[in-house]
């Protein structure tokens, strides 16, 4: 198979960044590196996307530079879950051109297991966005201000400036923090026989009443004087009635002798 990416970076700073496996290494996309060093710079696992389907081989790859602007890549990997296995080779050539390099590939591979499977042209797109991709880090990487070079370095003077931090934050919990303009108390409105500042006699009711209680208590203390909720008017119970129930029922049984009297005399 054979293709083409056009990228706007030099051919030199390209074939700086392909001479250097821990560089080229970071231009594989998806590729999670082994934590073994001596795999190799540019070995671990990659995750290959075909179609549908989603294989994760675990491999290594060589970089050797034929000729100034021509690059060769061999490498083969292992199915994760699997016992199929993928061979390739890559070549590369750096083609400079206006405003940029033109990178021409040509690639050949043989696979058993899941990747014998695939359609050719599913296999085809796949290993075409692959390429890209990578041609696509390999700009950023070639790229003065390589963030991954970065990261490391200002993590580096991170660890050399803590000292100056730790400074400044103990200078800042030093200073001492001058009280509110807008404080009633402290500009003098309230003052008192002795000339010192007095609060109103609300604020030194409410502050009495909070006194011992924790912040969530007076959080969710009710309020208190007019805006002091209304009680409910107590309902009646089953006692209260049964109070009136024996007064009643005496009350009739006597008006019921009375009357029983009354109708015995008249006959």
């Amino acid at each position: 198979m054979e293709h083409q990416v056009f990228v706007p970076v030099p051919a030199d700073d390209l074939r700086a960044v392909l001479r250097d496996p821990a560089r080229v290494a970071r231009c594989v996309p998806g590729l999670q590196q082994d934590a073994d060093t001596d795999a190799g710079p540019v070995s671990g696992r990659l995750k290959v996307r075909v179609g549908g389907s989603t294989v994760t081989y675990r491999g290594a790859l060589t970089v050797t530079e034929r000729d100034p602007g021509h690059f060769t890549f061999e490498g083969e990997g292992t199915e994760v879950r699997g016992s199929g296995t993928v061979k390739f080779a890559l070549d590369l050539r750096l083609t400079p051109v206006p405003e940029g390099t033109r990178l021409d590939f040509t690639a050949a591979a043989t696979a058993d297991g899941r990747a014998a499977a695939f359609p050719p042209q599913a296999t085809a797109t796949a290993v075409q966005r692959l390429l890209d991709r990578a041609a696509g880090q390999l700009t950023l990487g070639s790229a003065p201000d390589d963030p991954v070079a970065e990261s490391e370095s200002g993590a580096e003077s991170g660890a050399a400036g803590e000292d100056d931090v730790s400074g400044v934050s103990a200078s800042l919990y030093e200073t001492e923090v001058p009280p509110p303009s807008l404080d009633p108390f402290l500009a003098g409105q309230f003052d008192g026989t002795d000339g010192a500042p007095q609060p109103p006699a609300e604020a030194a009711h409410a502050r009495r009443t909070m006194i011992g209680r924790s912040a969530e208590e007076v959080d969710h203390a009710p309020p208190r004087g007019r805006y002091a909720p209304v009680p409910a008017p107590a309902s009646a119970t089953a006692g209260d009635s049964l109070r009136w129930i024996a007064p009643a029922a005496a009350l009739a049984l006597a008006s019921a002798v009375v009357i029983g009297r009354a109708l015995r005399r008249r006959r």
